[in-house]
């Protein structure tokens, strides 16, 4: 894997990775958050919705209720109340330590999963996101994108709640998360991750170089 040369880093940034099921973030995010601390860095993973007792518990509700009626207003609340814990649980504090958080998923997620894919008004989950959030967004978010047939034959088990809504559904997924990075290029750096794993990891890091 080449070796790309990057200034001192120094903690206090958050990043985050989404993109559909079956991309590779937990992957990538394994080795990114491996590569900053051979340079350094305090590193704390997370997954959202997940990493605090409320979110864990929030996560079975969404990912295993199978049986469970729910709306989508529910369904995005339900993300959105577990994402307010994170924040003020684990994100704010490491943030506050001088740490470097690095997150498997985050408010992208819920703005394409419940708007873009489940026709709840986009607008409104972004400015509801800003008040579960307190206004904290990533430094930058890695959309690793590549097909969904292609992704999904990567998931090596049996399908989530939401993972099994359809091909349909997955194919406006990954248009919505297309549209979101193309409104926020500043913000949200688009990975193709259909290539070998080190492609993928080594671009990932000449970004985060680029923007230093």
């Amino acid at each position: 894997m080449p070796v790309v040369a990057c200034p001192p880093i120094l903690g206090r940034m958050f990043y985050s990775f989404d993109g559909i099921d079956g991309t590779g973030k937990s992957t990538q995010l394994r080795l990114f958050a491996d590569w900053l601390r051979t340079h350094g860095d305090d590193v704390i993973t997370c997954v959202d919705p997940g990493s605090t007792p409320l979110g864990e518990a929030i996560r079975k509700i969404l990912l295993k209720s199978n049986g469970t009626p729910m709306s989508r207003t529910s369904e995005m609340l339900l993300f959105m109340a577990a994402r307010a814990q994170l924040v003020e649980e684990v994100i704010r504090p490491a943030l506050a330590a001088g740490k470097t958080v690095v997150s498997d998923r985050f408010l992208l997620a819920n703005v394409v999963y419940q708007g873009h894919a489940g026709g709840l008004d986009v607008g409104a989950l972004w400015r509801i996101g800003e008040v579960a959030t307190g206004g904290l967004k990533p430094d930058m978010t890695f959309l690793l994108d590549m097909p969904p047939e292609a992704a999904t034959q990567r998931i090596g088990r049996e399908l989530d709640r939401m993972e099994s809504f359809g091909h349909e559904y997955r194919d406006r997924l990954r248009d919505g998360f297309l549209a979101e990075a193309a409104r926020r290029p500043e913000e949200i750096v688009v990975i193709d991750a259909a290539r070998p794993i080190d492609a993928v990891h080594a671009e990932i890091i000449a970004r985060v170089a680029a923007a230093r």
